[in-house]
């Protein structure tokens, strides 16, 4: 404690916490104690819960490291911190601890804090998700802390959202077509949901939910509920109205890739790395059953415009279609008694899946820069859809069923003929700005 004392009185810049200390306690300290674990009922990713404190009492006394339990913690020849892994570095040790001795400011950005300009791109970004207005007349296309929307004919950007999650992972209409809802957030930082109002341009309500990414969003038929995958391995489902947390289902064993309503909207399916769908009941959040055989990590799902039919995209590449029921019939032989239909498998992982708006049809691609459509009556590839350079990450059938929106890796928006299987249109969806030349090269000309 002396050689702390001595450094702290060496020091002039006053410490930050979040560029300095969060990083310490994040790789430290975290791992134990957050949200989930609160080992000792003490979490530790915000200064106000570190003062709430755990059974011992408050982290930390602020202006006084030498009374604060963490300094305490992290201290010494033999630190009691972390319990698991290296100790501390002594200047780590003394950061907290003049941090402490500053006043334990807190200078953490608002978490999803909205950008006051739109993004300047100077390369396209990944194109992880798309999705069509309900009336058809817009793309809705992720950016950087924005969703850009599109005319149909993606000739010009009609708006562009702009918002506090740097990622968008997850977007989806009412069936109104009056709101947008959006699920990202900032990758081991925090996780949010925005609600668009489409026609006034203006984000409506904005809940920030986990300190992880959140994805694969969906709402409920009548748009009241908003159900949506965590990176935690949790699913949640919360009002649409206040953000109220209105289910957290915590039986997955990896992250959570996708969500979706049943047609009534009472019961959820959900898809996860850990290879499961698991049907849960709306109404009480209770586990009803896997519905299919554990075969792969499955990366995306999809269900059919009217029908308790689920189509999912996994890591093995090929395509399957459950029925959304409990899966009892499968016996000790472990027999895959929802499963309705399998296609072709795929050049590598499936990424990206859609049903026609008609059902009879539906999109897959992923590894292997094309995408297939396929007759869903017999299993048969009705159109490749070419000219991708790199993965294809997002399907979307335009509503009136004859065309479809392609978007991946190479961040261009293509628009194929579903009939024939040929590129109607392909833009950029995003405003990427013009290298600047050095001055010496503008004045010598071309």
């Amino acid at each position: 404690m002396e050689m702390l004392l001595v450094l702290l009185l060496t020091q002039d810049k006053p410490v930050s916490y979040h560029r300095d200390v969060m990083p310490i306690l994040k790789a430290n300290c975290m791992g134990c104690h957050n949200p989930e674990k609160k080992k000792g009922k003490l979490d530790m990713t915000t200064v106000a819960l570190m003062i709430k404190g755990g059974k011992e009492g408050p982290a930390f006394v602020a202006g006084n490291p030498e009374k604060s339990l963490l300094v305490q913690q992290i201290s010494g020849a033999e630190p009691a911190m972390p319990e698991k892994g290296d100790p501390l570095k002594s200047e780590q040790v003394a950061l907290i601890a003049r941090w402490i001795k500053e006043g334990a400011k807190d200078d953490t950005p608002a978490a999803g804090a909205a950008k006051g300009a739109p993004a300047v791109y100077s390369a396209l970004p990944v194109v992880p998700r798309l999705a069509w207005s309900p009336d058809g007349s817009l793309l809705a296309v992720p950016g950087y802390h924005e969703i850009l929307l599109h005319a149909a004919d993606g000739s010009r950007i009609v708006a562009r959202l702009a918002g506090g999650s740097p990622r968008v992972d997850s977007i989806a209409f009412s069936a109104d077509g009056k709101w947008l809802v959006v699920a990202g957030g900032a990758p081991a930082q925090f996780g949010e949901i925005q609600v668009w109002d489409v026609a006034g341009r203006a984000l409506a309500k904005s809940f920030k939910v986990s300190h992880d990414m959140l994805l694969g969003v969906s709402l409920s038929p009548d748009a009241e509920r908003v159900a949506f995958a965590c990176a935690d391995k949790t699913v949640r489902m919360i009002a649409a109205a206040d953000g109220k947390e209105l289910m957290k289902f915590d039986s997955h064993t990896d992250w959570v890739y996708g969500t979706t309503f049943s047609s009534d909207g009472k019961r959820l399916l959900t898809s996860s790395k850990d290879r499961a769908m698991k049907l849960i009941e709306v109404s009480n959040g209770q586990f009803i059953d896997d519905v299919n055989k554990l075969l792969e990590s499955i990366l995306c799902i999809a269900r059919h415009p009217k029908e308790n039919l689920v189509l999912y995209g996994g890591a093995l590449g090929t395509p399957r279609i459950y029925r959304m029921q409990d899966n009892q019939g499968r016996t000790a032989a472990n027999n895959d008694t929802n499963l309705v239909r399998q296609f072709e498998r795929q050049p590598g992982a499936v990424h990206a899946v859609a049903w026609s708006p008609d059902g009879a049809l539906v999109a897959v691609g992923g590894v292997g820069a094309e995408a297939r459509l396929y007759r869903v009556a017999d299993g048969a590839r009705v159109a490749t859809l070419t000219g991708h350079e790199g993965a294809i990450f997002a399907l979307a059938f335009h509503p009136d069923g004859k065309t479809i929106a392609t978007g991946g890796f190479d961040g261009q928006v293509r628009i194929f003929d579903v009939k024939t299987g040929k590129l109607a249109r392909s833009f950029v969806p995003v405003p990427v700005a013009a290298e600047e030349k050095p001055a010496e090269a503008r004045s010598k000309g071309p």
